[in-house]
């Protein structure tokens, strides 16, 4: 049963007494390898292993399990009469998307789903205050279970158990919803459609590792593609099917509010091993094809496009799917000529399911008769914002498809081939090094990192990955974000890897719903920002997408950590500020914080 929930059992105990012992004996230990080092010593290696085997980590516990705050080590703050307190948004707003706002997209175009694009609010209309968790929030389950069960009181909306009962969506029991695994087009549950991809889509040997799934309901198909170690990202507007990406987070599915309209995927190209849509009702071969177009931008060389339901086998179906012959078959029509054009091959049509892939090489498509108009955009990469154009975008040259895990900390070819410049072998093994280090360090302090209690995890500047790799596990997954003034565009290498992120400006919202993510990694960020945007407004936006007593671990440089620590003081945040693992003379400091359990109506946070 899910409870409000702390995030674990365990309780520091250690008494005041205990923790000056253990400072004393790190300390005279540390001192006494500095001296022996110098010369004058002996018994250096007796130094050496004490020190080692002696628990310095003083602070391992921030409470992860308590609400109580405590004060820095090694820091000063003198700032603390400065804090700013942050109040309780309305209630209305408990599930507010800032840039997938209901009311402001109904003041745009519908033509193209223009309408259902982000639209962000301008500077004036901007909330500064907290978004509220719902009254009677639960901890949600931990995966596996969370894929079954998510607790009602946390995305309260029944629409859907009515709308696709017959369907198997979702069902309501007692104070729990049900997600029996079915979909529009495998009402009999996801396994046994996935068996019959799996038929020709290799899924078991990790050649296959990253999916998009467009137009995903409540991505029951991500969700038991976990089974065959593929990861997927799952895709869907905020519109009449209510909270359907709210849903899939709470299972522990990686999604987010989108939509194919007008504006590119926030995705590099040749990204995803695989693409689907089932029933997604995306109109593939109008406008020229130019949604098939950016599905094969997004795909790798050799990667597959499925299609489930209309108008596949549209013969058999029309009457059932109560639509003309004729225009089913026009529209069947349109898509075949599309996918011949792009030079994808047709492996499988059966019942209502068709599988393309895409051609290894693109010069294969080059005795065809009819030739499409080619992108001219010179870095295919920079998409944000950036209108869809009615063209196909060159493949980039690629290595062997490696299986995953292997590839996970192979070099990419992006980086063998010089596509990154300035990043080198040595230099992405190294990377790798640290951040194992680094990642090494957060378990010390905060221990329950892996242990399940952090399903969904955001790391807002990914770099190359490394955070994520060194994270690896199937108890999580983490969406990992390139910001797009990143120095470099990284984001290709990170899904080479075998994991999954997205482009994203922090000085704007994330395409999500509130409570959405266990854990969040900020590297950098408010360095990064610091002439972009207020740090205030991305410390709320961070407080609007964590869970109620949710992680964050934030690592930037000593002055900028002490702003961040003022300005999540008044957020309802517990804060503990500890020194680089290399000691204290390192001026990079990490930051850890807990989010306090409050929900809406609370007039003072919960102090168990």
């Amino acid at each position: 049963m899910a409870t409000k929930g702390n995030p674990g059992d365990n309780r520091n105990n250690r008494s005041t007494i205990s923790v000056f012992i253990i400072v004393g004996l790190c300390a005279f230990f540390y001192i006494l390898g500095l001296w022996q080092r110098s010369g004058f010593g002996k018994g250096d290696s007796i130094a050496v292993e004490i020190t080692k085997h002696t628990d310095c980590s003083v602070l391992s516990d921030l409470n992860y399990e308590t609400h109580h705050d405590d004060d820095d080590a090694g820091t000063s703050d003198d700032s603390e009469d400065q804090v700013k307190e942050f109040k309780p948004c309305d209630d209305r707003y408990i599930d507010y998307t800032p840039c997938h706002d209901q009311a402001r997209a109904m003041t745009f175009p519908r033509e193209n789903m223009i309408y259902r694009e982000r639209h962000c609010p301008p500077e004036e209309e901007k909330l500064h205050c907290l978004i509220a968790a719902p009254r009677g929030y639960a901890t949600p389950f931990r995966w596996p279970m969370s894929r079954d069960y998510v607790p009602f009181a946390n995305a309260p909306y029944k629409s859907l158990t009515v709308e696709k009962a017959v369907q198997n969506w979702i069902q309501y029991e007692g104070n729990v919803f049900r997600f029996p695994g079915g979909g529009t087009q495998f009402p009999q549950g996801a396994d046994a459609y996935i068996d019959e991809l799996a038929a020709v889509i290799p899924l078991e040997n990790g050649m296959v590792r990253n999916a998009l799934d467009t137009g995903c309901g409540v991505a029951s198909w991500g969700a038991y593609l976990f089974k065959k170690n593929v990861v997927t990202v799952s895709i869907a507007p905020r519109d009449s099917h209510e909270a359907q990406v709210q849903f899939a987070l709470e299972r522990g599915v990686p999604a987010i509010i989108g939509v194919l309209g007008t504006i590119m995927l926030p995705f590099p190209s040749g990204a995803f091993d695989m693409a689907h849509c089932s029933r997604c009702l995306i109109p593939w071969g109008s406008n020229g094809g130019m949604y098939m177009k950016e599905v094969d931008r997004v795909l790798r060389p050799g990667g597959y496009w499925i299609l489930s339901g209309p108008p596949i086998n549209w013969r058999n179906n029309y009457r059932a799917w109560q639509r003309p012959e004729d225009e089913l078959e026009e529209e069947q029509r349109q898509i075949e000529d599309v996918a011949k054009l792009l030079c994808w091959e047709k492996k499988h049509e059966k019942g209502e399911i068709a599988i393309w892939r895409k051609s290894l090489n693109s010069d294969e498509c080059s005795e065809q008769d009819t030739q499409a108009t080619i992108c001219d955009s010179t870095n295919p990469d920079d998409v944000w914002y950036k209108k869809m154009e009615n063209c196909v975008t060159p493949a980039k040259p690629s290595g062997s498809w490696k299986p995953f895990p292997e590839r996970l900390n192979a070099v990419p070819s992006r980086i063998t081939s010089g596509s990154i410049p300035g990043v080198s072998a040595e230099s992405f093994e190294e990377d790798n090094r640290l951040w194992r280090k680094h990642v090494n360090a957060y378990k010390r302090i905060n221990k329950i990192i892996d242990s399940g209690r952090y399903r969904n995890v955001m790391d807002m500047n990914a770099g190359l990955g490394g955070f994520a790799a060194a994270l690896n596990s199937p108890k999580l997954w983490v969406m990992n974000a390139v910001p797009t003034i990143a120095e470099k565009s990284n984001l290709g290498v990170i899904f080479e890897r075998g994991l999954i992120g997205i482009y994203h400006d922090w000085c704007e919202a994330f395409s999500t719903y509130p409570r959405t993510y266990d854990l969040i990694h900020a590297n950098g960020v408010f360095s990064l920002y610091k002439n972009e945007c207020n740090a205030e407004d991305i410390l709320l936006e961070m407080d609007r997408i964590l869970r109620p007593e949710g992680a964050v671990i934030f690592r930037d440089q000593v002055d900028v950590l002490k702003q961040v620590k003022r300005i999540v003081k008044g957020m309802k945040w517990n804060t503990k500020m500890v020194d680089h693992e290399d000691g204290p003379l390192i001026s990079e400091k990490v930051l850890f914080a807990v989010k306090q359990y409050w929900v809406a109506g609370d007039n003072t946070t919960s102090s168990e």
